[in-house]
C-alpha cells in the first residue's frame, strides 16, 4: 500500500506540475508573440505643487502622484534610437491603434486597427508565423492591404483576397486582405486589424506620433528591470509583459500550488499506511529487537534498520512514480484537445522540467522519512531487560 501510493502519488504530483507549468510557458510565450515584452506608452510630466511653510515663504515640491499623463508617443523615431541604446534591446516598433468598423459581405463589426512598419513590426511579435491563410509577402507588397483575425474573418466570412471597407474617424476607406491569423487569444482575434502604418495615419487621422512602441528583449525574464530603468530615462510609461499579465499569472501559480497540494495528499496518505506498518512491525518483533539490544545493538542501529526498510520502499517508489509519470506525460502530449482563448493548442501542453521530479522525490522523502523514524525511535527505546521478564512471564 505505502508503495503504490509513493508511485501514483509522485507520478501525478509530476504530471501535474508538468501540464500547468506547460500552460504557463505556452502563455507566456502567446502574449509576448502578440503583444511584445515590454511596451512604451504615454508621456508624463511631474506637476509642481506650492505649499507655505511656518513663516510663509513659498516653495515648491513634485509629488508622484500629481504626475500628468499625455497620451501616445510625440516622437517614436527619437524616441526608438534611444531606445535602442538600452542593453538587452532586439528591436523596438511604433504601433498607432484606434477603433473603427469593419464592413464586408454587407455586414459590419467592430474592430481595432493597428498600423505597423512591416519592415521592423515582425522584430517584436510573432505575426508573420501566426498568419493561417494568405500570407505575409500579400502584405508586405501592398501598401494598403490588411490582416485580419481569424474570429473576425470568421463572422463576416471575409477570405485572402477579398475587399473590405473599413470606416473610422468619419473616413471609408477600401483595403484588400492580404491574411487571416490567429493568435488563440479570443479578444485579439475578434477585433483587430494591422494596417501599413501610413495607411493606418490616414485613415486614423494621426499624421505623426504613435500611440505605443512595442519593444523585444533578449532575456524575457528581465522586462520589469529594463521597464523601470527606460521609464526613467525616458519619462514615458513603460510596462513589461509580467506587470500587463499580472493577474493570469497569479491564476497559473494558484493552479500550480493547489494542484501540488492535492496531489501531495497521496504521498502523505503513503506515508501514514508507511507509520502503521512500521509500528505494527515494531509491536511484533518487540522480541526480537530486545535480543539484537541484548547482543550489542545500539539504539542507532535499530534505528538504522526500520529507516532502511523504509529507505527501500521510498527509493523504488519513487524510481516506479518517476517512470510512471514520464510515460503518463509523453501520452498526454499527443493528446488532441483544441483549446481557443487565452491562447491557441490543439494538444495538451506539457513541460519536461527535471524540477518537477526533484520536489515530488523531495516531498516524498520528507513524508517517509517522518513516518519512519517515530516507529524507528519507538523500537529504539525498548529496554531489552524489562521486553524478556515481560515475554517470559
Amino acid at each position: 500500500m505505502s508503495f503504490s501510493g509513493i508511485v501514483f502519488g509522485v507520478g501525478f504530483f509530476i504530471v501535474t506540475q508538468a501540464q500547468t507549468s506547460g500552460f504557463q510557458d505556452f502563455f507566456i510565450k502567446t502574449i509576448l508573440g502578440v503583444d511584445g515584452m515590454v511596451r512604451v506608452e504615454d508621456r508624463f510630466q511631474s506637476t509642481m505643487r506650492s505649499m507655505e511653510a511656518e513663516r510663509g515663504s513659498n516653495f515648491q515640491i513634485s509629488l508622484e502622484s500629481n504626475v500628468r499623463y499625455i497620451p501616445g508617443v510625440q516622437f517614436p523615431e527619437r524616441l526608438m534610437d534611444t531606445i535602442q541604446r538600452f542593453p538587452g534591446i532586439i528591436a523596438a516598433a511604433p504601433v498607432i491603434r484606434g477603433s473603427g468598423m469593419l464592413n464586408a459581405n454587407f455586414r459590419a463589426h467592430s474592430c481595432r486597427p493597428y498600423g505597423i512598419d512591416a519592415e521592423t513590426h515582425f522584430q517584436v511579435s510573432d505575426l508573420e508565423e501566426q498568419i493561417i491563410r494568405g500570407s505575409i509577402e500579400a502584405f508586405k507588397s501592398n501598401p494598403f492591404a490588411v490582416l485580419i483575425g481569424e474570429r473576425l474573418a470568421h463572422r463576416l466570412s471575409i477570405n485572402p483576397g477579398d475587399s473590405v471597407l473599413i470606416e473610422a474617424h468619419k473616413l471609408n476607406l477600401r483595403y484588400r486582405v492580404a491574411g487571416i491569423f490567429e493568435t488563440g487569444i479570443g479578444q485579439v482575434d475578434k477585433e483587430r486589424i494591422f494596417l501599413h502604418l501610413p495607411a493606418a495615419r490616414i485613415l486614423l487621422d494621426r499624421p505623426n506620433g504613435a500611440s505605443f512602441i512595442q519593444v523585444n528583449l533578449e532575456d524575457p525574464a528581465k522586462a520589469p528591470e529594463t521597464a523601470e530603468r527606460m521609464q526613467a530615462s525616458l519619462s514615458h510609461a513603460v510596462t513589461s509583459w509580467q506587470w500587463r499579465e499580472r493577474t493570469w499569472l497569479q491564476v497559473f501559480k494558484v493552479l500550480r500550488i493547489s494542484s501540488a497540494v492535492t496531489v501531495s495528499s497521496i504521498i502523505l496518505i503513503a506515508g501514514l499506511g508507511m507509520f502503521n506498518t512500521l509500528a505494527m512491525i515494531v509491536i511484533d518483533k518487540t522480541r526480537e529487537i530486545a535480543i539484537l539490544r541484548s547482543i550489542g545493538y545500539t539504539r542507532g542501529d535499530i534505528v538504522n534498520i526500520f529507516m532502511y526498510q523504509g529507505l527501500m520502499v521510498l527509493s523504488a517508489g519513487v524510481l516506479c512514480g518517476a517512470a510512471f509519470a514520464a510515460t503518463l506525460t509523453y501520452g498526454l502530449s499527443h493528446l488532441p484537445i483544441r483549446i481557443r482563448g487565452i491562447f491557441a493548442s490543439d494538444s495538451f501542453i506539457v513541460n519536461w522540467d527535471i524540477s518537477h521530479y526533484l520536489w515530488a522525490a523531495a516531498i516524498a522523502t520528507v513524508i517517509v522519512g517522518i513516518a519512519s523514524y517515530f516507529p524507528a525511535r519507538r523500537a529504539a527505546r525498548l529496554e531489552p531487560g524489562v521486553v524478556i521478564r515481560n515475554s517470559g512471564s
